[in-house]
């Protein structure tokens, strides 16, 4: 009866007002726009009405995720600038959008990629299959989302458990969905975008006024401290005296050195080779690092850019998000403006792990309450709370509520994605083809308590594994499935069913059992509950300390399962060239011609008319 109490007793203010707003308001608008949300249009599409300006704020709202919004500043301090490749990767992954995908897919007019999928080939079948990668990619997707929840609510409720957080926050957006659907969260998220930008811009510029600029905190990084911690007597005065006017904390003994930290290779790229020289004898190591570790991390990099830029074209619920717009014209126009919104979002959350390494490296340890450093874009403003009183709570507070507005907006998106593909595809096309609208309403909204939930289970496991690390994966998932399917199948008339099948579930699940296999091996490592649960797959670090490069090709599938997929698209494809559907020269048409041509087609007919559906 006192855990209550005694939890409230230690939360600060401010950061508990701006947090509660922000889900008040959340859940205001989600309930409001829940009115309007009457057909089955309007939960699956949004009525295909969403205007430029609202898709691609609501687009990037629901893009930037907790990866995002906390997990590239932490990453980003814990692996130093490596880590740079991912807020570049996932702005640059629109450009494939815009030039191959986005344009076609609305002039398709489906629901969801497994009506594209079975559109495209007539073949239900495939539909099935298309329906597995949603759920896959989808989970894989949540997990993270649930970390920050658990993260955010633990760090505003000190000593509340990690998994409370991730259950309530996950309740909370299961209802808003089934409420609402498509139609129902579109303004929520665009809302959201606009107030994740203000709560990640306006602390940095606060930050860097109060701590010292961009360009000093970069300076106090040149300088390489010992073992000890103090700044060593070779180091240039310039560095020496940016770190002295930033006021630098030594770093502690788990914190990367800055010499690994701020080379090309750091921390994140040669941890594979790092742990299997560590492995070897002392004196076999040098020997062993200047063979293999250019071009073990060079192979890691560009996997990693692989998944990152192909995997941002396959992601369903990104994907679906263009069928909302009223035509192919409107969809490009949407995937200019995301690039441009989500590009000014990048540059800010890499400062702040900039500045976290220097004045926050008890991060480093877990000490300060949670795991690792994807709470440094929560934590770090309180420093100013120091100097300025309330206004580091303020400020805490309003990252807080960009932490909330992050993972609220890409779960709900990824809810809607997957609980469309149970209550559209796997109920409404293949259970119960002949059900009506309303019925299918019903399986939506109870679709959505079940996605949830098991979202809401995953999440409560996933507590040690770092926010971005683990999207990484998800986007290896949607580069070695969904995206070969769009682009070959958009851009190659010659593509089979047999063939798109094919290429699809072997590279999609190659990727899926890779990086399943690196996140037990992780999770086994953990001191807490998760070491033990996963107690047995503990042996499998032993056995990527032995063999680096299996590790990285596991732990990043993208450069072998992606040409994996597409080399057997095209072989499966010319083995069954009589199989390719007869009317695929109109197909090609309407994927391609302008809309001004009258070509286009609504696949979903049924919800053209729109009485009752």
């Amino acid at each position: 009866m006192n855990l209550p109490l005694a939890l409230l007793e230690n939360v600060d203010p401010w950061i508990f007002v701006f947090s509660f707003v922000t889900v008040a308001v959340t859940l205001w608008m989600g309930f409001r726009s829940a009115k309007t949300s009457k057909t089955a249009s309007d939960f699956f599409v949004a009525g295909r009405s969403v205007s430029v300006g609202w898709n691609a704020s609501a687009i990037s709202g629901e893009y930037l995720s907790a990866a995002s919004f906390m997990g590239v500043a932490g990453m980003v301090m814990s692996s130093g600038y490596d880590a740079l490749w991912y807020p570049v990767c996932y702005a640059c992954g629109y450009l494939f959008l815009l030039l191959f995908i986005a344009g076609p897919l609305r002039r398709f007019g489906a629901y969801t990629i497994p009506d594209f999928a079975e559109g495209r080939f007539d073949s239900p079948l495939f539909r099935k299959i298309a329906v597995c990668f949603v759920l896959f990619i989808g989970f894989f997707y949540t997990m993270p989302q649930m970390k920050g929840a658990g993260v955010t609510l633990a760090y505003i409720f000190p000593g509340l458990p990690y998994w409370v957080g991730v259950v309530l926050v996950g309740a909370v957006i299961t209802l808003n969905v089934a409420l609402g659907g498509m139609k129902g969260i579109t303004l929520v998220q665009a809302v959201q975008y606009w107030i994740k930008l203000f709560a990640i811009t306006v602390p940095v510029f606060v930050l860097m006024a109060v701590v010292g600029f961009y360009n000093l905190q970069l300076q106090a990084n040149h300088v390489t401290p010992p073992a000890a911690g103090i700044f060593s007597e070779g180091d240039t005065s310039r560095t020496l005296e940016a770190a002295d006017q930033i006021g630098r904390k030594p770093l502690v003994e788990k914190a990367p050195k800055d010499t690994a930290w701020i080379a090309p290779f750091g921390p994140l790229t040669t941890k594979a080779v790092n742990a299997a020289a560590a492995a070897l004898p002392a004196e076999q190591r040098p020997a062993f690092l200047a063979e293999h570790q250019k071009p073990y991390s060079l192979l890691y990099t560009y996997s990693l850019i692989i998944a990152l830029v192909c995997g941002t074209a396959g992601l369903p619920h990104i994907l679906v998000r263009f069928y909302t717009n009223p035509d192919g014209v409107a969809a490009k126009r949407t995937t200019m403006w995301v690039m441009i919104l989500i590009g000014v979002f990048y540059v800010f959350p890499p400062i702040f792990g900039v500045i976290g390494r220097n004045l926050m490296p008890e991060l480093y340890t877990g000490l300060a309450g949670i795991k690792g450093t994807d709470q440094v874009v929560l934590k770090l403003p309180t420093l100013i709370g120091a100097k300025y009183g309330v206004l580091g709570s303020i400020l805490s507070g309003i990252t807080c509520a960009g932490a909330f507005a992050a993972f609220m907006s890409t779960f709900s998106g990824l809810l809607v994605s997957m609980t469309g593909a149970l209550a559209h595809d796997v109920y409404g096309r293949m259970l119960r083809p002949k059900s009506t609208p309303a019925e299918r309403l019903t399986a939506f909204k109870f679709a959505a308590v079940l996605i949830g939930g098991v979202a809401i289970t995953l999440g409560c496991f996933v507590e040690p594994l770092e926010i971005n690390f683990m999207v990484g994966q998800a986007f290896a998932i949607a580069a070695a499935s969904y995206f070969p399917l769009l682009f070959m199948s958009v851009w190659w008339r010659g593509m089979t069913m047999k063939g798109a099948a094919t290429g699809m579930l072997t590279g999609g699940l190659c990727a899926l059992i890779a990086a399943a296999l690196t996140n037990l091996a992780t999770l086994a490592l953990d001191k807490g509950p998760m070491g033990k649960i996963f107690a047995g797959f503990k042996g499998m670090n032993d056995f990527w300390a032995q063999h680096p490069l299996l590790r990285i090709l596991c732990e990043q599938p993208a450069i072998w399962s992606v040409p994996l997929a597409i080399g057997l698209m095209i072989l499966v494809s010319k083995l069954t060239a009589a199989s390719v559907p007869p009317d695929i020269r109109m197909k090609m048409l309407v994927l391609h011609a302008p809309e001004q041509l009258g070509l286009k087609q609504e696949y979903i007919q049924e919800h053209q008319t729109g009485a009752g559906h």
